[in-house]
């Protein structure tokens, strides 16, 4: 029988598993709902401050690349970085309280989730992009760089944010810090699954893309189940925004069309 701390063999066996074993004790954890309610107004202050500061200096806004790396950046990296404090602040630390610990069957069970979410994600644009139409397919970064002809070190820090940085400092926030405030409610695995999963696509605050957001967020949240710690969840999401992050980075380079 597997310890608790290590996760079943087989993602089935996994997904089994939950209902049956206890939840981690969160014990010298001292945050929750507030710490994730501060670390998103922090997200959605910063950028409108960045925004308001580039307007009102009478920046062009979608032709800036300086905007365009500090808007799409600064704000979802300063807002994981206060989740990072307040588990230092007010808990065990990032390592204890964000299951952040290492394991190579963690990274494995996070790839083999990450190709399928790539595969689910490119299946489900499809079809939104057949029901909004091509005009409307686009996330918010991606209305940014259209247009914009990046020099090649700002077209390449975008593609290391959006397939690196990014995705480490979301799972920090909804499937670290979300997920420890729902747990240390004592609710279930599976509602912290769930919540998380919603709450990631709605935060995005992107209405038209939520339900394509979804489905990108399930295989990333079963990863997180099944393992019980982020490092596979990071993994899965780093894979799954690797085709989205490199066809970034060949439209802002003009070497395909956006």
């Amino acid at each position: 029988m597997n310890p608790p701390d290590d996760p079943p063999t087989g993602l089935i066996a996994g997904v089994r598993a939950v209902g049956r074993e206890p939840s981690p004790e969160r014990a010298g954890q001292r945050w929750g709902f507030g710490a994730f309610l501060l670390v998103e107004a922090v997200f959605i202050l910063s950028a409108v401050f960045i925004t308001a500061v580039a307007s009102t200096n009478g920046t062009d806004l979608f032709g800036s690349v300086a905007f365009i790396l500090i808007g799409s950046m600064v704000p979802t990296v300063l807002a994981a970085a206060v989740a990072v404090v307040i588990t230092r602040l007010r808990g065990n630390g990032p390592l204890v309280d964000l299951r952040l610990s290492w394991n190579w069957a963690d990274v494995k069970i996070g790839l083999k989730l990450g190709l399928l979410g790539m595969v689910l994600t490119y299946l489900a644009a499809l079809i939104w992009s057949r029901i909004v139409g091509s005009d409307n397919a686009t996330s918010a970064i991606g209305e940014l760089v259209d247009g914009a002809a990046l020099p090649l070190g700002a077209a390449v820090a975008m593609f290391l944010y959006v397939c690196f940085l990014g995705p480490i400092c979301e799972e920090l926030i909804y499937r670290g810090l979300l997920w420890g405030a729902i747990e240390r409610q004592g609710w279930s695995q599976w509602a912290a699954f769930v919540l998380t999963t919603l709450i990631f696509a709605a935060s995005h605050l992107e209405p038209l893309r939520t339900s394509l957001l979804i489905v990108v967020a399930l295989p990333i949240g079963i990863a997180r189940l099944i393992t019980r710690r982020l490092t596979a969840s990071v993994v899965a999401h780093v894979v799954n925004n690797f085709l989205p992050g490199l066809t970034l980075l060949l439209v802002s380079l003009g070497a395909m069309p956006g």
